[in-house]
């Protein structure tokens, strides 16, 4: 397996684990009855759970992205060893998200994030030279 699907691998189980933490944290502020109900009209989560959800929501589409990347990358064998170090410094970006979206890290969210956007649009680009 390349790195970059290892990276890819290992930020679908952060994901995972992610949506675990939000939905312990959900369950805790409303209650097990309205996690156990359909989802007609969805209550908002605020404080911590809700910055728990935004999180969550962040990674599911920035990982759209980091996964078509690594599928190209591999599939049209092109690694390298700036493909591979972009997909690791995607995953450190994504592990260090959660805490700055969660306590709120200003100005370092934003620029993790940043990071964790570039490095995928670095790889994105590769692909085509």
């Amino acid at each position: 397996m390349t790195p970059e699907l290892t990276s890819l691998t290992l930020a679908a189980l952060l994901q995972v684990l992610q949506l675990c933490l939000y939905s312990v944290a959900g369950q805790a502020q409303l209650g097990t009855k309205t996690a156990l109900k359909p989802r007609d009209d969805t209550p908002m989560l605020t404080g911590t759970p809700g910055r728990i959800k935004r999180a969550l929501d962040n990674h599911f589409e920035g990982l759209l992205l980091f996964a078509i990347a690594c599928i190209v990358i591999t599939v049209s064998d092109q690694s390298t060893p700036l493909t591979t170090t972009c997909a690791w410094i995607y995953l450190a970006a994504r592990v260090l998200y959660i805490p700055a979206y969660v306590f709120g890290w200003v100005p370092w969210r934003s620029l993790i994030w940043a990071m964790g956007f570039l490095t995928t649009t670095i790889m994105l680009f590769s692909i085509l030279i």
